[in-house]
């Protein structure tokens, strides 16, 4: 169910556009931070391989994290950000990814000069299969932000703000570790950076005794194929609401007949209740 409605700004579309982040604060309350914390800190202490996603022993995590505990549901239809995607994108959406990540503080000695993991753009094989000059906005992630990053060097997202314009791969001045705008967000525990995929981003070296956690659920059009799921498990889908299943690829209907608009949109009856435009239209 998806209950509330954030308005975007103007400023903030225009943002979006040219730089590709938003910064969104306060989007999660306590009681469902400390949820997902121990989601989380329970999943990553098992041993199951299934969707696991582990870099080196300072980065790990699981994809498609939405199946794997009921907690993480309530993130696919946040009130503050799932308006502000479909404001961004249009209502003909689909998750992508849901992704569980742990950055683990780094070992005494390590260079300032460490990424885990370094400079990319999201997206899957699209940027290889399409080019870097033709790749279009296709999707966002909403990264959820669990533990504080209020100093630097907390293992942050950091992001290069207008890469999501770039036509070529980014460039890193020589004998340089990030490109010459890169900037280190500072954010405090339910924070959201809303990024687009085709924004380069990285992730910053862990200093702190703390370990970073955060789970970023990233969605396309529904045209796309899923990144870290092709059909979800059906006893999963049972405990989710029409929109929730809507948002996991399933139908919504029964009807027969083919559909050139692509079916029944819970998503819509919530657009036209607070007049919001369903289809993507501008910037």
């Amino acid at each position: 169910m998806l209950n509330g409605f954030t308005k975007l700004t103007d400023a903030q579309r225009r943002q979006f556009h040219d730089e590709g982040y938003l910064i969104v604060r306060n989007t999660l309350e306590d009681a469902s931070i400390s949820q997902l914390i121990e989601a989380g800190d329970r999943l990553l202490a098992g041993d199951a391989r299934l969707n696991r996603y582990a870099t080196s022993a300072y980065y790990d995590g699981y994809r498609n994290c939405i199946s794997m505990d009921d907690a993480y549901i309530q993130l696919l239809t946040n009130a503050v950000t799932l308006p502000l995607v479909i404001q961004l994108l249009g209502s003909n959406l689909q998750l992508s990814t849901s992704h569980l990540i742990h950055r683990h503080p780094d070992p005494p000695g390590t260079p300032d000069s460490v990424r885990r993991p370094g400079w990319h753009r999201d997206g899957g094989r699209a940027q290889l299969d399409l080019g870097q000059g033709n790749y279009p906005r296709l999707g966002l992630k909403c990264a959820y932000y669990l533990t504080d990053l209020s100093e630097p060097n907390s293992g942050v997202t950091m992001l290069a703000p207008g890469s999501n314009q770039l036509t070529e791969r980014i460039d890193i001045p020589e004998g340089a570790t990030d490109p010459a705008n890169a900037i280190e967000p500072l954010l405090n525990p339910g924070d959201c950076v809303i990024f687009e995929y085709r924004t380069w981003h990285a992730g910053a070296p862990n200093f702190s005794e703390l370990t970073r956690k955060a789970v970023m659920i990233g969605y396309c059009y529904r045209w796309l194929k899923p990144m870290d799921y092709v059909k979800q498990d059906s006893s999963f889908v049972e405990k989710l609401s029409d929109i929730e299943k809507y948002l996991v690829g399933e139908e919504v209907d029964d009807t027969l007949e083919f559909q050139p608009q692509g079916g029944a949109n819970p998503l819509n009856d919530w657009c036209a209740e607070h007049g919001v435009e369903p289809d993507r239209h501008g910037l």
